[in-house]
């Protein structure tokens, strides 16, 4: 079976509705990226040095990231040889295979939060002002409340303007209670103020917003250790995921800020938000395979359900729908 038929499969078990958001929400980056491949393909008739060396221009320019293309163009080269591909129409499938290996073949990257069963699950959420990280707590609120989870929120910015409240909208939209102390607070006392809510209440989950300023990495760091020490102490082993928000409309500005915050705590999951406002997904590609570390949801446009789990096929399929389908006819 071609590696396209597998694909289609794989989509066609999966939700429409999910389907259609990748769709959709890629479609600035499928327009960009996948239109210039498919005229590269169609101008050259062979492949050859120059095929690639315009194929890691488009690749570079969607931000798939320099590393991550110099070594998917060496990939591709030496499975072209191998297969002794020589029209250029047939890369493509080598592109799309690529792609979805980049992020298969391990568990740990399946894009599922670990939540852990009959006890509370603490989820810490960082990253810089401005990329979405409210409003990414709030949408997995709404996600994981849907899903017959309890949920409450720790308001642990105490540092921005408006962020308590911001926070405190999006409680009372989704309809859960959010735990805050005053502007200005000790972030670490709202998380044990928090954590001891939430084991009172026997609530599931606990989301925890934090500070996102990057200027001083050195406060940053302590901030987040201490933070971090009084949710372990009260909780054994949590946090049990921390969650950096990037906004993929930044590009490797946000890959940037992706490795800043690896140095100053244990990042185990990305939420890529607004990609759909973006022509650069490539940036999750340049994410999992430079930082390894797995996009575990995507944002994938305005509404309270447009906050998707990761999915590397759905992904490839947002980019190359139209081609898949019509190869695996």
């Amino acid at each position: 079976m071609s590696f396209f038929k597998k694909l289609k499969e794989t989509i066609s078990r999966q939700t429409e509705s999910v389907t259609e958001k990748f769709r959709q929400g890629l479609e600035k980056t499928r327009t960009s990226f996948s239109e210039k491949v498919n005229d590269l393909v169609y101008r050259y008739r062979k492949v050859d040095e120059d095929f690639f060396e315009e194929l890691e221009e488009i690749l570079i320019g969607a931000d798939v990231g320099v590393t991550t293309v110099m070594e998917l163009i060496e990939e591709l080269k030496d499975e072209v040889k191998r297969r002794n591909i020589q029209d250029t129409k047939d890369v493509q499938a080598v592109i799309s295979e690529k792609l979805v290996e980049i992020y298969q073949g391990d568990d740990d990257f399946n894009g599922e939060l670990h939540l852990q069963e009959n006890e509370l699950t603490v989820i810490l959420f960082v990253g810089v002002n401005g990329v979405g990280k409210t409003t990414t707590i709030g949408k997995l609120a709404h996600r994981l409340k849907s899903q017959g989870k309890t949920v409450l929120l720790a308001a642990g910015d105490t540092f921005r303007a408006g962020a308590i409240e911001q926070l405190e909208v999006w409680g009372e939209r989704v309809g859960v209670d959010v735990i805050k102390q005053g502007s200005g607070s000790d972030p670490a006392a709202v998380m044990y103020d928090a954590v001891q809510a939430a084991k009172a209440r026997k609530v599931d989950v606990l989301l925890c917003d934090t500070a996102g300023r990057l200027q001083n990495k050195v406060n940053l760091m302590k901030e987040l250790e201490k933070v971090k020490r009084v949710i372990e102490r009260e909780v054994p082993g949590a946090p049990h995921e921390v969650l950096l928000v990037i906004d993929a409309t930044t590009g490797q500005n946000g890959l940037s800020q992706a490795k800043t915050f690896r140095e100053v705590t244990d990042v185990s999951g990305i939420v890529l938000t607004k990609l759909d406002g973006t022509a650069k997904g490539g940036i999750v590609l340049a994410i999992r395979n430079e930082m390894n570390v797995p996009v575990k949801f995507v944002g994938l446009g305005e509404k309270m359900d447009d906050l998707q789990e990761f999915n590397p096929e759905q992904y490839v399929y947002g980019l190359f729908g139209d081609l898949i389908d019509k190869e695996a006819e």
